[in-house]
């Protein structure tokens, strides 16, 4: 798991400022978690992303980027509540899930969205 800011996510997930069409830039999928420091369900979320990020490591790529800190990022994908999680697989679109999602249910977004095993 890995903390990135605007200019690392432009290169390792998507160049929103050159691209109006999607366009992954990474070379695995991976999970984008859009959090504060402050938010109380951000840091109930977090654990469990550290420990799958460690389960699928080699799979899959686990980033997380600080809402206060990356305002224009968030703002580019809309992040009105937090914890935001953006699942995005290797082709196709990316889905938003909003909230503190429960292990079983990232779990079965990586599986199903991500199409990792």
């Amino acid at each position: 798991m890995q903390k990135i800011d605007t200019e690392t996510f432009k290169t390792r997930v998507f160049d929103f400022e050159k691209n109006t069409e999607w366009k992954f830039s990474g070379d695995k999928p991976c999970i984008v978690d859009f959090y504060a420091d402050w938010c109380g369900p951000c840091r109930m979320v977090s654990p469990v992303l550290q420990e799958l990020s460690e389960k699928y490591a080699g799979k899959l790529d686990v980033y997380k980027v600080d809402t206060d800190a990356e305002q224009a990022l968030a703002a580019a994908f809309g992040i009105q509540s937090i914890p935001s999680m953006l699942f995005v697989p290797m082709s196709g679109k990316p889905q938003m899930a909003t909230g503190a999602l429960p292990k079983d249910i990232i779990e079965k977004v990586i599986g199903e969205v991500l199409n990792v095993k």
